[in-house]
């Protein structure tokens, strides 16, 4: 085999460092046989080496085996992967590798050899075409390249179009020469260094193409292949470019440590010293003239590759063969592989066709026009807008000519103008206008005044009459000089052509012009172009003699002058005491505020968002920022290192609010700001420090109270702070600022998601979701913008290709925004959009009013013709006017008719007819879920889509009125709420207040009356107790709350169950912070139940969440000496009579219909008397003995009840679901005229209760229906806003908590409908929560008609009447439910509730037991094999005594705690037990009495199995059960099938029997062993870098405690062990188990996570072989069952630990009858 590699570089065994406590594991005493390549650039580091063979060892079961041939070959590298922080400029990116390679170089590797890559972010601007043409001529450092990742279009006419993304590359870091002769082996010793665990790391070059190095030529050779990895790497992405370095090394062949660093510092001196630093002009400039530097030719018949390890197959195929993409192919590039080969493709034109024949031009006009065009397109600027006019058609005829340009046409020089414009917004380059002369130039002024005010640069080239026909009566002939007046940077009015003036004065005019567009302050610059005639390419002679000069022009491809700009940093320009002075003003501020106007450029948003998480201030991002719209990547991150307040503008509807939010200094970066409010609010803080970055001299000021303007870029500015610390500001202001946001931002999307109807508020908050990370949106003037900006909403999925290798540093990706913001007109914006559209070169979405539709109709003519871009999704939404001026106080004092038709210009024409006419598909929408289809459809079939949104000016005015009104009330509530927890006693500590010490609950059984109502089985003696659990929550300040847990078994619940799930809390609680968000509700507990304790909301028993919340609130209030309800809802001044009215809350009786219609009456009749106004009755009974068979006689029973009663009295029915549609219409045709409140779930299928409402028309209410949601409740209610459900019926217990309950509540409240509350026989403790609760809503309910507008509700009978049940109870103090003369009716004390919550004792009467926590006993445990010991660290909960055993085995870099918090929730029943496995944690490997020459024995699956079942028989003497995860799920599954007589059964959690395919066994142990030298080699840190960036942690690392899992690795003792048992543990030696599947005897769970594709399909094929054979001895149990646990991977036990609790519990229960 041959391979030539470049000079510092080989290809080699990467193994020779893995050495264990004896010699024999790896002995590499061979390279394959490699010849050298001597690489031109670095002769000086050569050093040859002797070719020597080279043989591979490894240890197994057996002697040790020598690795030939095939699995020789498979031998991989591990490659060392370092992700430096994000870096503010390319310069600052090199700088961080230079650094980090530096420290390498200073503390070496101990590794003979090594692969290291260093990556680091760096921004957009950094552009790969631009390096790569920067590269001296005389480089001497190859192979040096450029590929274009342009997949469409790929020619030298996009180049010069856009900058289309690419890759540059610079030396070989590695360097792989393939024949024909042995193609195969060759491509196998590639494989090597494309680590599977870098998806990054790629190898770039040529398939079929043989490169001779000594002569330096290339010849197309089937098989042949010429491939490297490049030192030094440029790789652009969607809005980032990623900065590598690359080094490989191996001191036995051809290359050590210090020459591959030489190398590479070769690499680096070249390209740090010929780069770009501000890209901003470069662009297209350098293409051609590099092109020509570098004498390259061209060659269609080559592409250019690269490949990963994926795509040459080196996966882990698992048990089924894939079909894997193949080496990536691209057709624009170019290659320098020496000083005289080049091979480039798609990156040349005719460079010189048009210089050598300037003579030719048939007269002197077409000459001038031909030079101006051809100097544009020098200086980059090469799409040109062109309207139809006879006087500009020699430029018109030049510019579509000429082969680099890009041409599009309109008729209507107005929308071709705002085109431009939208171009020059997306892509930052001037597009050319050319237009006749006359009015064709005057409608051209609106567009130049929008890019004149918004700094957009565009050049005019205006025809125009010559001097003799002006002032002179000529047709179309006006004064085009200086026709744009101030609104351009530069005018200039050239001569009519003539040769009496040197041509070069064309070249220099349009030079000084193009500089004054693309300079600070960008803008419009205005050439007027006089043309005689004649106008065509008749033949006129004209002296050749004005082209004098333009020889050295002719003969290059630079522009004739180039403007140089010399860039001084602050400290030199004398500006560097100012900018001191702003630097201690900024680290100052106590309540600093960081403003985001509107930016253009990527790069500023990426120097923007480093400085916001630089400074931690709260930021505050407009729209047009690009930082408003966010994907997120890691949301944990990015919340923990970004505070983005993004409502602030509807937060300071508020008058405390905007009282409050008084900052101390505020820097504002980037233009204009969108929002009244805000800038409202910058007026009211007149006394701050108003500092503000522009980089541009105009004053943006209108409030005029800016104390320092810098002019800089962002980036300049952002570099300056960046060097200095910035202290940290007040966490009061922060943390209030973030929950007074959040409440908004709560309150605004339950608002907008509540509401039925399709709203224009809706339209903005869902658009960004159609997104994806590679879009873009424009969105026009007037109500669009300001929608977007009010009520644009962040989406937390990214797919963009970055997030592999961002997530950790930079945790989100933006959303580039764009508008007409300059002058805020509504004209143009449609043309305006697809300008913008072909400039940014996005999947653009455009949202625009119907007017403003109207008034650019013109643009549809420019959409239609779809010229280089991609397809475009236009949003029209028509309220038939002008909807803005509803929203403005002329509104409320003018006329309607006035406002009809001269500010709402009413209208009905129809759109779509106008989309017909231009041949564009049109959508009309008029519903939510119309507009969500029309909108993925317009996604996924990538055609231009013009969506109509239907709406009216009055319903919308209505629906922005309500998100004010609401808006500023959830503010103010949010404020009153934290603002008391910032002034009490409690040290604010960001966003939490107090720490949790200890959790404890015990277990209870109380005597009732009589079964609860929901007993099925009315005889069981049981039926009269009621069980359940009190929680106590401990906090370190002493204060104490309780909470009661109290399971229904109807509610698929039971006490088992829920006991583990308070066991597992009381483990993870500890030492956990409570968030003073948490009284908000309005999702504050679900995120801090998984952010902070690392659960998934949904996975808590409703029972166990209820009481959870419960206890946390009581601590709270018990902390403020407050009580629950006013800390849920404080008290304000205008709430003084509502609370009144609120002390007391209403009681709903409740009677068992058992009984006659007579008897059940008589005790109706009682309850009436005592003073219940309201009653319940159940009609559809569940008890067995009393279950009456026909509905009508329930219908009786109601009957004679509203007889006995009468009507003042209501009376609700509550049937359970236990009806079908027929029988409950039977009951409902008896009880019509009964005058009943509601009907509880009267039918079985919820999908029915419409259909019974409109048949019937008696009211209904949710009961069951509300225990069925899960995810989006609101999308589940919207089924239900029909006006026949009168009320929704409201367990805390069973539909999770109060903060579910409330959000429920809230809806019902929204949609006029009743919201009771609802008990389920908890005891005093669950009663008194649920009258405070009860109250809450109650002024809740005010809030909500307050809001609206509305007449306050009457008071609500709560379904509290099971205290009547209560014949014991949880305490010894009674709930205070009475009689109340003053209302007549029977209330509980909403003060009493909260007195006895307060002050509540535990009647330890009816205490079954208590449990505080479980003590884990630890100890060592030793096991003697032959030759060596393995001494176990063991840790051990539960009996000790009993045979049902538990042993659980980690996988590989886990530890025995890694199951502790599983164990301590399962432990009630069980002996748990978890060991450090050989190799991990504390568990220590010792050998004695082997000779030096023996063999190192073997840690294989089979061995370390064997090893467990003795540690198991001196742990116990009878049988265990396995549980087992990834590795020790295979150590499980092969006790449980080969060693029967021990083990009872195994939980096997992501396991795997083993690989069926040789190959792949044969490249899985190959891997193992490259792994398991890196981590000798390069220490266990970095080994857990690249082990965690693999794809099957995908979920995990989503997980908020994911750092925290990835910490705990590494605690291991021995690493030596480690590595040695990652080898021989390795699935790809042990012998697979798929046989004895089929004989398997013990019951099997398989554990698998829904997004664990993998081994979901393992686990599928797992449970069909044991199928196939399996049996248990006990013919009654199920031998193998499959458990998916939902929203999680791999990580089971750890993303998602609650349900596989419940999954252990269910298994044991059928296995064991546990």
């Amino acid at each position: 085999m041959k391979l030539h590699l470049s000079h510092s570089h080989t290809l080699s065994p990467p193994f020779s460092l893995l050495q264990f406590p004896t010699r024999n594991f790896l002995l590499p005493s061979h390279t394959p046989n490699f010849n050298s390549l001597r690489s031109l650039h670095r002769s000086a580091l050569l050093r040859r080496r002797q070719k020597h063979n080279s043989k591979f060892f490894r240890v197994s079961a057996k002697e040790c085996e020598l690795l030939e041939g095939e699995e020789a070959e498979l031998m991989v590298a591990t490659c060392i992967t370092r992700t430096l922080p994000p870096a503010l400029t390319l310069e600052h990116g090199l700088n961080q590798i230079e650094e980090a390679v530096g420290e390498l170089k200073s503390n070496p590797p101990r590794s003979t050899n090594g692969m290291y890559r260093f990556q680091v972010a760096v921004p957009p601007s950094a552009k790969a075409l631009n390096w790569f043409c920067l590269q001296p001529e005389s480089s001497k450092v190859f192979p040096l390249f450029f590929i274009s990742k342009e997949k469409h279009n790929s020619t030298f006419r996009s180049l010069s179009l856009r900058e289309v993304r690419g890759v540059f590359g610079i030396g070989a870091a590695i360097l792989f020469k393939g024949s024909s002769s042995c193609a195969s082996a060759e491509w196998s010793s590639l494989k090597r260094y494309l680590p599977l665990d870098s998806s990054l790391v790629m190898a770039y070059g040529f398939m079929d193409l043989d490169f001779n190095m000594r002569s330096s030529s290339v010849k197309h050779s089937r098989g042949s292949f010429y491939l490297f990895i490049p030192e030094i790497e440029l790789s652009e992405f969607e809005g980032i470019s990623m900065l590598a370095a690359t080094l490989v090394w191996d001191d036995s062949s051809l290359c050590t440590f210090e020459e591959a660093i030489q190398s590479y510092e070769s690499a680096l001196h070249q390209v740090g010293h010929h780069f770009w630093p501000t890209t901003e002009k470069f662009h297209n400039k350098c293409i051609r003239s590099a092109v020509r530097k570098f004498n390259m030719t061209g060659d269609t018949n080559t592409q250019m590759v690269c490949v990963d390890a994926r795509s040459m197959g080196g996966q882990d195929l698992g048990n089924n063969a894939v079909e894997l993409p193949g080496p990536s192919s691209f057709c624009q590039f170019s290659v320098r592989l020496s000083p005289t080969l080049e091979i480039v493709n798609n990156m040349l034109d005719n460079v010189n066709e048009m210089c050598r024949s300037l003579h030719k031009y048939p007269n002197i006009n077409t000459l001038w026009a031909s030079l101006i065009i051809e100097e544009c397109v020098r200086l980059g600027l090469t799409y040109f807008c062109v309207a139809p006019g006879s006087r500009s058609s020699p430029l018109a005829i030049a510019a579509s000519a000429h082969p680099r340009t890009t041409c599009i046409a309109c008729f209507d020089e107005r929308s071709l103008a705002f085109h431009a414009v939208g171009f020059g917004r997306g892509s930052h380059i001037p597009a050319v206008v050319i237009t006749s002369s006359g009015t064709a130039v005057s409608n051209l002024l609106p567009a130049v005044v929008e890019a004149s005010q918004d700094f957009i640069p565009l050049l005019l080239l205006t025809a125009d009459r010559p001097p003799e026909l002006q002032d002179a009566g000529a047709n179309q002939a006006i004064n085009q000089v200086n026709h744009f007046g101030s609104f351009v940077r530069f005018f200039y009015g050239l001569p009519a052509p003539t040769d009496n003036i040197p041509a070069r004065m064309v070249l220099t005019t349009i030079d000084s012009a193009v500089y004054w567009a693309t300079s600070s302050p960008y803008g419009p610059v205005h050439i007027n172009c006089p043309f005689r005639e004649p106008l065509d390419n008749s033949t006129r002679q004209w002296m050749s003699s004005c082209l004098k000069g333009l020889d050295f022009w002719m003969s290059s491809a630079q522009p004739f002058t180039n403007y140089i700009q010399v860039q001084y940093d602050f400290a030199c320009n004398g500006t560097q005491s100012q900018m001191a002075e702003v630097l201690q003003v900024i680290q100052g501020a106590n309540r600093g505020l960081l403003l985001i106007g509107a930016m253009h450029r990527e790069d500023d948003i990426w120097a923007a968002l480093l400085l916001a998480k630089h400074l931690s201030w709260p930021v505050v991002a407009d729209i047009l920022s690009g930082l408003r719209l966010r994907k997120y990547l890691n949301y944990f991150e990015f919340e923990k290192n970004f505070l983005f307040i993004d409502h602030l503008d509807h937060s300071l509807l508020s008058d405390s609010v905007r009282s409050w939010a008084q900052a101390d200094v505020i820097v504002q970066i980037g233009s204009r700001i969108t929002s009244k409010r805000i800038s409202q609010m910058l007026e009211d803080c007149v006394q701050c420090s108003y500092i503000i970055v522009e980089n541009h001299p105009n004053r943006h000021d209108p409030s005029h109270i800016v104390k320092h303007r810098i002019q800089s870029t962002i980036t300049q500015f952002a570099d300056c702070l960046l060097k200095d610390h910035i202290p940290q500001i007040s966490s009061e202001w922060c943390g209030i600022l973030q929950a007074v946001d959040k409440m908004v931002t709560w309150e605004m999307a339950f608002q907008i998601h509540s509401e039925s109807s399709l709203t224009e508020p809706y339209v903005a908050h869902l658009i960004p979701r159609a997104l994806h990370c590679e879009s873009a949106i424009f969105v026009g003037n007037s109500m669009p913008i300001r929608d977007a900006d009010m009520y644009g909403h962040n989406w937390a999925e990214c797919t963009s290709d970055t997030a592999a290798f961002l997530s950790l540093d930079l945790p989100c990706h933006w959303i580039r925004v764009a508008g007409n913001r300059g002058a805020s007109g509504i004209d143009g914006l449609l043309s305006t959009a697809i300008g913008f559209a072909v400039g940014c070169n996005k999947q653009v979405i455009c949202v625009i009013g119907d007017v403003s539709f109207l008034h650019d109709t013109n643009g549809l003519a420019l959409l239609k013709q779809r010229l280089c871009r991609k397809p475009m999704t236009i949003l029209v939404i028509n309220n038939h006017g002008g909807a803005i001026f509803s929203l403005l106080p002329i509104a409320e004092r003018t006329d309607q008719g006035v406002l009809d038709q001269y500010f709402y210009t009413s209208h009905d024409v129809s759109i779509q007819n106008l989309c017909i006419a231009h041949g564009v598909k049109h959508v009309k929408v008029r519903t939510k879920m119309e507009l969500e289809d029309a909108l993925l459809t317009s996604q996924r079939e990538e055609i231009d889509m013009i969506i109509e949104v239907e709406s009216r000016i009055d319903a919308n005015a209505s629906f922005h009125s309500r998100l004010r009104q609401f808006a500023c009330q959830a503010a103010a509530n949010a404020l009153t709420l934290v603002s008391s927890f910032s002034t009490s006693d409690n040290t604010l500590d960001g966003s939490f207040v107090v720490g949790i010490h200890k959790m404890e609950y015990s277990l209870y059984r109380i005597l009732l009356y009589a079964p609860p109502t929901s007993t099925s089985v009315q005889d069981d003696p049981r039926s009269c107790y009621r069980e359940g659990f009190i929680v106590t929550l401990s906090l370190e300040d002493g204060s104490m709350g309780f909470g009661e847990v109290a399971p229904l078994e109807i509610h698929q619940e039971n006490l088992i169950e829920v006991e583990d799930q308070l066991r597992f809390l009381i483990h993870v609680i500890q030492q956990k912070k409570i968030s003073y968000f948490l009284p908000l509700l309005k999702g504050s507990f679900s995120s801090w139940i998984w952010k902070v304790l690392g659960i998934l909301p949904g996975s808590i028993f409703p029972s166990v969440r209820c009481g959870l919340e419960m206890a946390i609130l009581n601590a709270i209030a018990a902390m403020k000496s407050s009580s629950l309800v006013n800390i849920l809802h404080p008290g304000t001044a205008a709430e003084l009579e509502v609370s009144e009215r609120s002390a007391s809350i209403q009681i709903c009786a409740l009677i068992e219909s058992n009984g006659s219609p007579e008897d059940v009456a008589d005790i109706a009749a009682t309850l009436v008397e005592e003073g219940f106004s309201t009653i319940k009755l159940k009609v559809r009974n569940l008890s067995q003995v009393a279950r009456r068979p026909d509905p009508i006689e329930d219908a009786r029973v109601i009957q004679e009840v509203r007889k006995k009663v009468g009507r003042q009295i209501n009376l609700r029915a509550d049937a359970n679901r236990k009806w079908t549609y027929e029988e409950a219409i039977r009951f409902s045709s008896f009880v019509m005229n009964c005058d009943l409140q509601y009907i509880e779930e009267p039918v079985q299928d919820e999908d029915d209760i419409i259909k019974f409402c409109e048949q019937t028309g008696l009211p209904v209410a949710l009961d069951e229906t509300l225990g069925n949601i899960t995810e989006n409740p609101l999308k589940m209610l919207a089924k239900f806003t029909h006006s026949g459900v009168a009320a929704v019926v409201i367990k805390p217990s069973v539909v999770g908590g109060f903060e579910n309950a409330a959000l429920i509540a809230r809806w019902a409240q929204q949609h006029g409908k009743m919201s009771v509350v609802s008990a389920t026989f908890e005891s005093s403790l669950g009663l008194s929560a649920y009258i405070q609760f009860s109250c809450y809503l109650e002024l809740q309910n005010a809030d909500v008609c307050r809001a609206m507008n509305k007449e306050p509700s009457p008071s609500i009978a709560h379904g509290l009447g099971t205290y009547r049940w209560l014949k014991e109870d949880t305490t010894f103090e009674h709930l205070n439910i009475h009689h109340n003369p003053d209302s007549g009716f029977m209330e509980a004390s909403v003060d009493d509730a909260g007195r006895l919550v307060g002050k509540f004792q535990v009647n330890h009467n009816v205490i079954l037991r208590n449990f505080t926590d479980e003590q884990v006993r630890r100890y060592q445990l030793r096991v003697d094999l032959e030759g060596f010991s393995v001494s176990f660290n063991v840790q051990e909960i539960g009996a000790s005594a009993g045979n049902n055993v538990l042993v659980f085995l980690h996988g590989f870099l886990g530890t025995g705690e890694d199951w502790m918090p599983i164990m301590k929730a399962v432990s009630v029943s069980a002996r748990c037990i978890a060991v450090d496995l050989p190799g991990h944690g504390r568990s220590k490997f010792q050998y004695f009495g082997i000779r030096k020459t023996a063999r190192e024995p073997s840690l294989s699956i089979e061995v370390v199995a064997n090893i467990v079942m003795k540690l198991i028989d001196n742990i116990t003497p009878g049988k265990v059960t396995l549980v087992g995860y990834s590795m020790g799920a295979r150590i499980a599954l092969y006790m449980a099938l080969r060693c029967t007589t021990k083990v009872e059964g195994a939980v096997v959690l992501s396991g795997s029997p083993g690989l069926k395919d040789m190959s792949a066994r044969k490249f899985r142990r190959a891997k193992d062993d490259s792994r398991a030298c890196s981590l000798i080699a390069h220490g266990l840190e970095l080994f857990l870098d690249s082990w965690y960036a693999e794809e099957l942690w995908n979920s995990l690392r989503d997980h908020p405690h994911f750092k925290k899992i990835v910490a705990s690795r590494l605690q291991h003792d021995d690493i030596h062990t480690l590595a040695k048992v990652l080898s021989d543990s390795s699935i790809g030696r042990q012998l697979p188990l798929w046989e004895d599947l089929r004989h398997c005897k013990v019951p099997v769970l398989l554990v698998v996570g829904e997004k664990d594709e993998k081994f979901k399909r393992i686990a599928q094929e797992m449970f069909q072989e044991v199928n196939l054979g399996g049996r248990s001895t006990d013919h009654s149990v199920k031998i193998c069952e499959i458990v998916e646990i939902p929203n999680c991977g791999h990580a089971v036990h750890l993303e998602n630990p609650l349900p596989v609790i419940s999954a252990i519990r269910q298994y044991l229960n059928k296995s064991k009858g546990v």
